[in-house]
């Protein structure tokens, strides 16, 4: 056997609930909003690894090209050329020559989303290898 609830009382519950999806999202508002804050930290770190890997490329790929006594400065001119100003404030770009082979270490501070309201100590390192040019 069924109970049929009478249509007032199925009409007073359903007034009680009215609001109730309206309060659950409100309280889920800063739940979806450190989420979100979070996903788009966890994209700069990962293009902060972008960056790193191509700024030793570029600084390689100068470095190769200048003459010994100007490799350093060449070097890290190029590894910075392309960095935006949040990247390029504590970035460390460094070469060195054995043996004919160029290396380039390029060390990047991840930004944080908000400046200033934390401090984010982590730091991406970027290596880069490659010949150096013979000079005719």
């Amino acid at each position: 056997m069924t109970r049929r609830v009478p249509t007032r009382a199925r009409e007073r519950r359903t007034a009680r609930d009215r609001g109730q999806v309206t309060i659950e999202f409100l309280g889920m508002t800063p739940t979806i909003l450190v989420t979100l804050v979070a996903l788009w930290q966890a994209v700069l770190v990962g293009y902060t690894f972008t960056l790193a890997g191509n700024s030793a490329d570029e600084a390689v790929r100068e470095g190769t090209a200048a003459a010994p006594g100007q490799r350093q400065a060449a070097c890290e001119q190029a590894g910075l050329d392309k960095l935006s100003d949040a990247w390029r404030e504590g970035a460390d770009v460094s070469c060195a020559t054995a043996g004919g082979y160029v290396t380039s270490d390029v060390t990047l501070r991840v930004p944080v989303l908000f400046p200033g309201t934390i401090a984010f100590p982590f730091e991406v390192e970027g290596h880069a290898g490659a010949v150096e040019e013979a000079k005719n």
